[in-house]
C-alpha cells in the first residue's frame, strides 16, 4: 500500500494575514506626493517660519539700537566690514541682521493674521453670495465688483487718514485687500457643488442648511480655498512691504522688511546693502510661498488625478 502524498501545506509567511498598508492622509499624502525639488522648498519655508518665530532669540544685538561710530559698515566679504556685523549696518549703526530677523517676524505676522482675515471674510462673503442666490448674492457680488473696480491704494489711504496707521488699523486694511479674490472662486465653486446628486439628497432628506454647508459643501471647495490661500499669501507680504515702503505701515524705529527697503532706497547709490538685504528676504519668501501654491494648485485639483 502506498503512502498517500502529503498536500503541500502553505508556508508560515503564507498564513499570516496580510499587513494592509494604509494610504497617506491629509499632509503626508501631499508629502509623498511632493518630487524633490518641492520638499526643499517646503523645508525652506519651514525654516523661515521657525527663524521668524525664534528671531529675538537668534538676533545678536537689539534692532533698534544705535551706535553711531559704527554707522554704514557693509556686509562680510566687503572692505571695512565688521565681524560683530554679519550683514552690516544702516545709517544709524542698526545691526542690519537684527533688524531683519526682527522685521521678517513682523512682516510675516502681518501677512498671516492679514491673509486669514481676508480669507474668513471672502469664503463668507463667497458661501452666502453661492448658497443664498437672490437679491442677497447679486448685492455681495455688487460689493465684489466695487472693491475691484477702486483701487486699493486709495482705499487704504483713506482708511490710514481717518483711523491712523498704527499696527491694528494696517493688519485691518490687509485684511480687506484680496477678500474678494475668495468670494468669487468660492462663490463658483458653491454653485457647482450645491448641485451635486448628494447636496440634492441631504436636501431631500430634511438636512439643515448648516449641516449641508458644513458637512457637504465647504468640505469640497477646501481645496481651492488653500490654492488661493497660498497664492495670494505673497501678494500680501508685498502689499505690507510697499505700505511701508511708502510710510503708510509701522513706524519707524519698529522694523519691517518694507520699512527698511523704505528707509535704505536714499542710499542705494552709496550703500545699497541697507535697501537690498531687506529686499531679497522679501523676494524670497514670496518665491517659495508662489512655488507652493503653484505646486498645490496640481497636487489638490481632482481634474489632474
Amino acid at each position: 500500500m502506498t503512502d498517500l502524498a502529503v498536500p503541500a501545506t502553505r508556508s508560515a509567511d503564507a498564513l499570516r494575514p496580510m499587513a494592509r498598508r494604509r494610504r497617506p492622509t491629509g499632509i503626508a499624502q501631499l508629502w509623498s506626493k511632493a518630487r524633490p525639488p518641492m520638499r526643499i522648498y517646503l523645508l525652506l519655508f519651514a525654516l523661515v517660519m521657525a527663524v521668524a518665530i525664534l528671531a529675538p532669540i537668534l538676533a545678536p544685538y537689539d534692532p533698534n539700537a544705535q551706535t553711531l561710530l559704527a554707522r554704514l559698515k557693509p556686509p562680510i566679504g566687503f572692505d571695512r566690514a565688521s565681524a560683530d556685523h554679519l550683514l552690516g549696518t544702516d545709517q544709524l549703526g542698526r545691526d542690519m541682521f537684527s533688524r531683519t530677523l526682527h522685521g521678517l517676524q513682523l512682516t510675516m505676522m502681518i501677512a498671516l493674521v492679514g491673509s486669514f482675515i481676508s480669507l474668513l471674510l471672502g469664503v463668507t462673503m463667497g458661501v452666502v453670495a453661492g448658497y443664498a442666490r437672490g437679491a442677497l448674492g447679486a448685492a455681495i457680488m455688487a460689493v465684489v465688483d466695487i472693491q475691484i473696480a477702486v483701487p486699493f491704494t486709495l482705499i487704504a489711504l483713506l482708511v490710514i487718514a481717518v483711523f491712523g496707521n498704527s499696527l491694528p488699523v494696517l493688519i485691518a486694511v490687509i485684511g480687506v485687500a484680496g477678500w474678494e479674490s475668495y468670494a468669487r472662486i468660492v462663490r463658483a465653486q458653491v454653485l457647482s457643488v450645491s448641485r451635486m446628486p448628494f447636496v440634492e439628497a441631504a436636501t431631500a432628506a430634511g438636512a439643515s442648511h448648516w449641516r449641508i454647508l458644513l458637512k457637504h459643501v465647504l468640505p469640497n471647495v477646501a481645496s481651492p480655498i488653500i490654492v488661493v490661500w497660498t497664492m495670494t499669501f505673497s501678494s500680501v507680504i508685498l502689499l505690507e512691504s510697499s505700505l511701508s515702503f511708502l510710510g503708510l505701515g509701522v513706524q519707524p524705529p519698529t522694523a519691517t522688511l518694507g520699512s527698511m527697503v523704505g528707509m535704505g532706497r536714499d542710499y542705494l547709490a552709496s550703500n545699497a546693502w541697507i535697501a537690498v538685504v531687506p529686499s531679497l528676504v522679501i523676494m524670497f519668501v514670496s518665491l517659495l510661498v508662489l512655488l507652493m501654491g503653484d505646486w498645490l494648485r496640481d497636487a489638490l485639483d481632482v481634474k489632474l488625478k
